[in-house]
């Protein structure tokens, strides 16, 4: 085989292994814009253990959803994954938000209340949350599907995380 073979061979297998489906069953390629917010996302759900500081209230070598802050010192333990714009069962958008016991203040005067200010990926669409009494149980909805960016405020500390909310 020519040169000119071997190009045409090799084109049309990098071609053909970008038609292939995932192995979950899903299209290899993003097909909305959605899709490809949500791949642009940093958003990163683990089925990984928790850490020894935010496994409290579970058992054994529990392999729950949870998203990392980017700092590290908070975790969003996902009841509900993947988290839905709307969902249709009635079930809820569960979040259990864990700080490291390092990042609680020892400053009476800083809020223990999380804030969260939320905004949609590539947008100017801004909503904010509260979880009154810190870091703990919550329902956190938003308005519009897609990639969110969550800037977390809690007892004088500060993380951030990117979380997919699907339609």
């Amino acid at each position: 085989m020519g040169s000119r073979g071997r190009l045409t061979l090799a084109m049309s297998v990098v071609l053909l292994a970008g038609c292939t489906a995932t192995s979950d069953g899903g299209s290899a390629a993003p097909t909305s814009a959605a899709a490809t917010t949500a791949s642009a996302c940093a958003a990163r759900v683990e089925t990984a253990p928790l850490p020894d500081w935010a496994d409290a209230g579970f058992s054994g070598d529990a392999r729950v959803p949870h998203v990392f802050g980017a700092k590290g010192d908070i975790v969003a333990v996902l009841f509900a994954h993947p988290l839905r714009q709307h969902r249709k069962d009635g079930s809820n958008n569960k979040i259990l938000w864990v700080a490291q016991a390092a990042t609680t203040s020892a400053d009476p005067t800083a809020p223990a209340t999380l804030v969260i200010t939320a905004t949609l990926n590539g947008t100017d669409t801004t909503v904010t949350r509260e979880v009154a009494g810190g870091p703990g149980p919550s329902i956190i909805d938003v308005p519009q599907a897609g990639c969110w960016r969550l800037d977390l405020r809690w007892s004088g500390h500060t993380d951030t995380m990117d979380l997919v909310y699907a339609p």
